[in-house]
């Protein structure tokens, strides 16, 4: 196995602020791992942490060769969330499963809306808490999850609503995401959050992606 991988037994993890239309949105997963483009954000790779832990602390999560795994902390959750703030955004991540167990994960954006990390490997059909899924919007539109010990990979166009100086959306958001060479959100719109596990409930639309894990190895 390469040793340049990066993040959550986590790989690349880019960030690409400002987006084009998602029709345009095709992304090439066929190789890992994906050198950054120009003008990308690297938040981690074997030179760079951009995360800091839910109390604004250095994350306990250990890096190696640019790979974070994620670890138990106290309580439900050990999540970490970027120093980097950002509103729109083109978003690469490449991560692995573990041998054992489900490895419920998931990326937050914004700390309101999840993609799904999760071993759903042959399940034919698929939830709202199934890799893929926008969790509580919607379920993916196809199962390309791979196995545990796998690398994998997502690249998500995120649009986030637009709100008002009270913090009302007034334009919808939206979600498109590919994993693994197979599209499986297609501009899913979001409102409010939906799910009761959402980190964060400032009504903010300007915050933080959040790598979130629910006491599973990632």
């Amino acid at each position: 196995m390469p040793t340049t991988r990066t993040l959550l037994a986590c790989s690349t993890l880019l960030l690409v602020a400002g987006v084009c239309i998602a029709d345009d949105f095709q992304p090439n997963q066929s190789e890992m791992p994906v050198a950054p483009p120009e003008g990308a954000i690297v938040l981690l790779d074997e030179t760079t942490n951009d995360f800091l832990n839910k109390h604004g602390e250095a994350i306990d999560w250990p890096l190696q060769e640019g790979v974070a795994t994620s670890t138990r902390g106290e309580g439900r959750s050990n999540h970490i969330v970027s120093k980097t703030f950002f509103r729109d955004a083109d978003i690469h991540a490449e991560f692995k499963l573990p041998k054992k167990g489900s490895g419920n994960s998931g990326i937050y954006i914004h700390g309101n809306y999840e993609l799904q990390i999760i071993n759903s490997v042959g399940k034919e059909k698929l939830d709202q808490g199934d890799i893929g899924a926008v969790y509580g919007f919607a379920p993916a539109m196809v199962n390309a999850g791979k196995g545990p010990g796998e690398w994998q990979v997502y690249d998500i166009r995120y649009r986030a609503p637009r709100r008002d100086e009270n913090g009302k959306i007034t334009e919808e958001g939206s979600i498109t995401a590919w994993l693994n060479g197979q599209k499986v959100q297609d501009e899913t719109k979001l409102g409010e959050p939906r799910s009761k596990y959402h980190p964060y409930r400032y009504n903010t639309t300007d915050y933080l992606k959040a790598i979130w894990e629910h006491q599973k190895e990632t």
